[in-house]
């Protein structure tokens, strides 16, 4: 059987960490990849025997870059710290990993939890990110600061995994409040080559909205949804704003001198 690492990054995750580790204790390795946390991260994954790596953030690309070196096993299955893996996933991961036929990636579905139900639409779920599992080399990620992509380095297609993982992304209002600020800013140096204005900013955010709201059913989640919806909507107008501040720092920039605004 090939042996598998888990790598998990995490930043001042102390209420949420212990639990992703602990899910994963079925794995030969747990790789914490923290960014110079301040609330005892560390500490609470040394503790449950994982290795911790500290890596200085310079965007989510890099980072998963650098988690992937420090795996050490065959097979890598990547988990964030707001996620879990469930039993069942865990039992498909073995199968999987056990396999002398098993394809070399394979995306892995996630139920979210969030106000206090499943989220079953809103473009929610079945909500897969990068590949979750992979061998080791299969693929890497680029340099993007945010929603990064990845290259498969390998002619296999991509697998699914049947059983889903679950993931918790915000514990209150005000992690989502947060997420979108901090997403948004990290984002906007994506784009701020493009030609854009606040008129865009406004256009791009109604629309990520109506998408998520009404296109991914986001209606039927009651009011998750509409907060899932609206939550799009910020992180995607202050993407789109924040860019336009950057390309118009000088003429954004405070009066010297005091003058009449007449």
């Amino acid at each position: 059987m090939s042996l598998v690492s888990v790598y998990i990054i995490a930043f001042n995750e102390a209420d949420k960490v212990r639990a992703t580790i602990e899910s994963v204790r079925w794995a030969d390795e747990i790789v914490l990849i923290d960014s110079w946390s301040t609330d005892g991260t560390a500490d609470i994954a040394t503790a449950l025997g994982a290795r911790v790596v500290q890596v200085t953030f310079k965007g989510f690309g890099d980072l998963r870059n650098q988690a992937l070196a420090a795996c050490s096993h065959a097979w890598i299955f990547s988990l964030d710290a707001d996620e879990r893996c469930t039993p069942e996933a865990a039992t498909e991961i073995r199968a999987i990993t056990a396999d002398p036929h098993a394809l070399d990636a394979y995306w892995t579905p996630r139920r979210n939890y969030f106000m206090g139900r499943w989220i079953k639409h809103s473009g929610w779920y079945p909500n897969y990110r990068q590949p979750q599992l992979f061998r080791k080399g299969a693929l890497r990620y680029d340099q993007q600061p945010v929603h990064e992509s990845f290259e498969l380095l390998t002619a296999k297609p991509i697998g699914h995994m049947k059983n889903a993982i679950w993931q918790f992304p915000f514990k209150n209002l005000g992690e989502v409040m947060h997420k979108a600020n901090r997403y948004s800013t990290l984002g906007a140096e994506k784009i701020k080559h493009k030609k854009l204005s606040m008129g865009s900013a406004l256009s791009h955010g109604i629309w990520a909205f109506v998408k998520h709201y009404v296109f991914k059913r986001g209606f039927l989640d009651g009011w998750p949804g509409f907060v899932i919806a609206l939550g799009n909507f910020e992180g995607t107008f202050y993407r789109y704003a924040k860019a336009v501040e950057i390309q118009n720092t000088t003429q954004w920039r405070a009066p010297i001198n005091p003058t009449s605004d007449r």
